[in-house]
C-alpha cells in the first residue's frame, strides 16, 4: 500500500512539474514581456536633481538616463563626492540609472572626427571621462553617442576618413568601456544631422568591425527617419546588436501627439525578450515636463 502511494504523489509531482513548464512556455509564448521605460532627464533641467528624480517617478519611469551637460560644464570636473550624490539619490527614490546622452554639448569646441590630431585626441579623453562618469553613477550604463555636429565630417575631410576616425576612436575606448562596466553605442543619424554613419545597416557594420563587447548600436524613432525599410524589420535584423532603444515622434514632439506607430517596434522587442530600456527623448518641450513625461508614458503603455 505504501508504496502505492509513493507512486501516485511521484505521478502527480511529475504532472504538476509539467503543468507548470507548459504554462511557463505558453507565456513566454503569447503573454506580452513588460518593457522597462525610462527617461532623458534635460527636460528637468530646471530643477534640483533630487526634485527631478522624484518627478521621473511619481510619472511611473523606473529609469533615467542624463545628460551630462545637466551635471557640470565638464564631467571630468565633477567631483566624486557629487556623483556618490547624485548615485544615492537615484536609488533612494526607487530608480535605475541608465546611462548617459547628448554627451558633446559641452565643453565647447570638440570634435572626434576633425583631421586636428590633437583635438580629436582631447575629444577621445573626453569620452574616457564621460565612460567614467557613468561608471561612478550606476552599474552596467550606456553612452548613447549620438553628438552630430561633433562626428560630422569637417575640416576637408571625406566621409570615408571621417568614419575611420570614428571607428578608430570607439575601437580605442572599448578596453576602457568594458573595463567600467559601461557600453558605448553607436547610434545611426540621418543625414540632415550628420554625414558620418547614416543608417542602422552601417552602424551594424561597424559595430561588427570593431568587435569588442563594450560597443553596440541602439535604435532612436526620430533618428530613423530617413531608413527605407520598416522599422520594425530593422529592429528585428540587428536585435543581437541594439543594446538601447529612443522613442519619440519623427518631428521630436512627445508620444501620441503624432503618427508614429509603436506598436511594430514593441511587439519585435517583447518576443525578442528585450533586456533594455526603452527611454522617453523628446525634442520639444513646451508643453512641460511633468504633461511630457506622463501623457507620454500612459500612451506607450498601450502600445
Amino acid at each position: 500500500m505504501l508504496v502505492g502511494v509513493q507512486q501516485f504523489f511521484i505521478l502527480a509531482l511529475a504532472f504538476s512539474n509539467t503543468a507548470i513548464l507548459r504554462i511557463a512556455h505558453y507565456n513566454r509564448r503569447c503573454m506580452p514581456s513588460r518593457l522597462r521605460h525610462a527617461i532623458c532627464s534635460e527636460i528637468f533641467e530646471s530643477r534640483p536633481f533630487r526634485d527631478a528624480c522624484c518627478a521621473i517617478r511619481a510619472a511611473g519611469y523606473s529609469g533615467i538616463e542624463i545628460a551630462p551637460f545637466t551635471l557640470a560644464e565638464d564631467p571630468a570636473t565633477f567631483p566624486p563626492a557629487r556623483r556618490r550624490e547624485c548615485r544615492d539619490i537615484v536609488a533612494s527614490e526607487g530608480l535605475q540609472f541608465v546611462g548617459l546622452h547628448w554627451l558633446m554639448v559641452s565643453p565647447k569646441g570638440l570634435h572626434v572626427t576633425t583631421p586636428d590630431a590633437d583635438l580629436r585626441c582631447r575629444s577621445w579623453q573626453h569620452i574616457r571621462h564621460l565612460i567614467d562618469l557613468c561608471a561612478d553613477l550606476g552599474p552596467d550604463g550606456i553612452l548613447v553617442f549620438g553628438s552630430p555636429k561633433q562626428r560630422a565630417t569637417t575640416g576637408g575631410l571625406s566621409r570615408a576618413d571621417a568614419t575611420r576616425h570614428f571607428v578608430d576612436g570607439l575601437a580605442a575606448v572599448a578596453p576602457h568601456a568594458g573595463q567600467r562596466g559601461v557600453t558605448v553605442l553607436m547610434e545611426a543619424l540621418p543625414l540632415g544631422q550628420s554625414d558620418v554613419v547614416t543608417s542602422l545597416d552601417e552602424a551594424a557594420a561597424l559595430v561588427r568591425q570593431i568587435d569588442h563587447p563594450a560597443i553596440r548600436t541602439m535604435f532612436d524613432c526620430h533618428n530613423a527617419i530617413d531608413e527605407t525599410e520598416p522599422h520594425a524589420v530593422l529592429v528585428e535584423r540587428y536585435h543581437d546588436l541594439i543594446r538601447h532603444v529612443h522613442v519619440n515622434e519623427l518631428d521630436g514632439r512627445y508620444p501620441g501627439t503624432g503618427s508614429y506607430d509603436f506598436k511594430p517596434i514593441f511587439d519585435v522587442l517583447r518576443r525578442r525578450e528585450y533586456g533594455g530600456w526603452v527611454s522617453l527623448e523628446v525634442f520639444d518641450f513646451t508643453p512641460g515636463p511633468d504633461t511630457i513625461a506622463r501623457e507620454s508614458l500612459r500612451y506607450l503603455e498601450t502600445q
